[in-house]
């Protein structure tokens, strides 16, 4: 997990079964979902002028379903997480 305040909140419950591993501050190549923002931003986001809020909620959720399965597989590889024979 990074170390949003609300990960490290008191009144969230782990599961005694389950082991949480923080990601040091500043270090979003370590998570994935920062490189989906990335692509996100730079393919579908960028230089654009919104008109309104609403404007925007439509651009993102427009940029986020032209996602594939594919494209999140391509952005999202990393060594460390690709299963041994996809490597």
């Amino acid at each position: 997990m990074d170390q949003a305040g609300w990960h490290k909140a008191r009144r969230l419950v782990v599961p005694e079964n389950i082991t949480v591993l923080y990601l040091p501050p500043y270090s979003p190549e370590l998570n994935p979902v920062e490189r989906v923002w990335a692509y996100l931003r730079s393919h579908y986001l960028s230089n654009l002028a919104y008109r309104d809020y609403d404007h925007l909620l439509d651009a993102g959720a427009d940029a986020w379903q032209r996602l594939t399965p594919e494209t999140l597989r391509s952005v999202c590889a990393l060594d460390y997480i690709m299963p041994e024979e996809e490597r």
